[in-house]
């Protein structure tokens, strides 16, 4: 058990979460009157730093840190793949949906639905869109359970229950806010620590740093692609798919644009593109670089994907320096642990309670639902992280049930607005996610390498395409007939 680190990581995020939650809340307590959703979306008032940091963050988490380490095993260097479709997305965010939520001061996605199409298609998404979030929140816990086993060998479990509490502080004290100013620290630290990590480990590794990691890799027999790019089979079968389940589906998530919807203005989102894509960006080619050394040392690749860089780093590193790093990784997790539990609850206080129960509900008791929603579902994902599903993997298949969002808002703005067309295109692809998931459909139609993003991004546009074509509907919400 490495007590000294583990202690020193504890004490960081202890003093940082406490500290600037405190400092937050009592901010916020004095504003609360004449600054709206203050908890939820920090009174739309954030500026460049925090929505750039912020949205870089929530989408970095486990499946940048874990998720990658564990790839790599599987892919090699093309698992950089997924760091292209997060560039993309985040481009995607500050340039379009990030700019359209922000400019009609929408709370939630699914709000916006209700005002394109109605009711029944605001409630189908936020109930569908929070158990896509939730499966997140699950796999942001699994990470921190991983993490916490590097540094004290308890079973991952425990860590997860203990990450789990440190990632419902995160948030709690004072929402929106409390994330944001969280994360410009956060960002700080752990481009550092990285960066100083790469060093050391060159220096500590045998032979010729590198170099000889590069050896060892080309030398065996099924060995990891050193490629960024991969082979034709990668491209199709994971890049493409990556891009798709990610770019389209999480630029129409509520974990991403309730950052966007926080923003000062859109001027602000264009700006924190510049900073938000290289910060998320860079960061893969980092970890894919310490994942590949830890591959080639058969003491730590022993251990096996999940855990065998983090163990590298614990043992190669100087102690001051693992635990600086592993503090940063841990904040970096904690910060997607705590923006999708905020988005998931804010969709269940907004569209389902306020909006079908409570619409007389003033804002001191959407934000006590939404508190209450992040312990709710913070707890129950500590024990849903518990069955370790692969972290990457896992990602991709529950935004492959977001893709047909995409369509939707897209057209709902741009070209034509029909609920019942609306509606068909969702639940054909989600019926069309769990067949190819639970059955042997995609062996038996002979398609069994089409991964489930191609399915749910095809459905949503091939029903949304011809249903408005063939029905036609209102225009969209940003069509010049429908301002007139």
């Amino acid at each position: 058990m490495k007590q000294g680190i583990l202690l020193a990581v504890i004490a960081y995020e202890l003093i940082t979460i406490v500290g600037v939650g405190w400092w937050v809340a009592r901010i916020q307590a004095r504003r609360t009157l004449a600054e709206p959703e203050s908890f939820t979306h920090a009174g739309h008032g954030l500026p460049v730093p925090a929505v750039a940091l912020t949205l870089a963050l929530t989408v970095l988490g486990a499946v940048h840190v874990i998720g990658v380490f564990e790839m790599t095993w599987d892919l090699g260097a093309p698992v950089l793949w997924f760091s292209f479709a997060h560039v993309i997305l985040l481009s995607v965010i500050c340039l379009a949906t990030g700019r359209w939520v922000r400019r009609l001061k929408m709370s939630t996605v699914p709000e916006f639905l209700e005002s394109g199409f109605g009711l029944r298609t605001r409630l189908l998404v936020s109930s569908a869109m929070i158990g896509a979030i939730f499966g997140i929140i699950t796999l942001e816990a699994q990470g921190l359970g991983v993490l916490f086993y590097t540094m004290t060998g308890w079973p991952i479990q425990v860590g997860c229950i203990v990450g789990g509490v440190l990632g419902v502080l995160y948030v709690i004290l004072a929402g929106m806010r409390e994330i944001s100013f969280l994360n410009i620290i956060n960002a700080a630290v752990m481009y550092l620590a990285i960066i100083l990590s790469v060093i050391f480990i060159g220096f500590a590794l045998p032979g010729d740093g590198y170099n000889t990691v590069a050896e060892v890799h080309r030398a065996a027999e099924n060995g990891p692609s050193l490629s960024p790019i991969g082979d034709l089979g990668v491209i199709i079968g994971f890049g493409l798919p990556i891009i798709i389940a990610i770019a389209v589906s999480q630029s129409v998530s509520q974990m991403t644009l309730q950052t966007a919807m926080s923003a000062k203005s859109e001027k602000t989102l264009v700006r924190s593109m510049w900073i938000a894509a290289p910060v998320n960006g860079m960061f893969a080619v980092f970890a894919v670089i310490l994942a590949l050394a830890a591959m080639s040392l058969p003491e730590f690749a022993d251990r096996g994907p999940k855990v065998a860089t983090t163990a590298m780093l614990v043992e190669l590193l100087p102690p001051w320096l693992a635990a600086v790093l592993l503090a940063a990784f841990v904040g970096v997790i904690l910060s997607t642990f705590a923006m999708t539990a905020l988005a998931s609850s804010t969709l269940f206080a907004k569209d389902i309670y306020k909006r079908l129960y409570r619409q007389d509900a003033n804002e001191a008791e959407v934000t006590r639902v939404t508190r209450i929603g992040i312990v709710v579902f913070g707890s129950l994902a500590m024990v849903a992280s518990m069955f370790m599903p692969p972290i990457l993997a896992g990602v991709a298949w529950l935004l492959a049930w977001m893709t047909p969002v995409f369509w939707v808002l897209v057209y709902g703005l741009f070209w034509k607005r029909n609920e019942n067309v609306a509606i068909a295109a969702l639940l054909a692809a989600w019926i069309l996610n769990s067949l190819w998931t639970y059955t042997d459909l995609a062996d038996w139609v002979g398609l069994a390498v089409v991964h489930n993003a191609y399915v749910t991004f095809s459905a949503g546009f091939v029903v949304t395409t011809l249903g408005n074509a063939i029905f036609g509907g209102k225009p969209g919400l940003m069509n010049k007939a429908a301002r007139a």
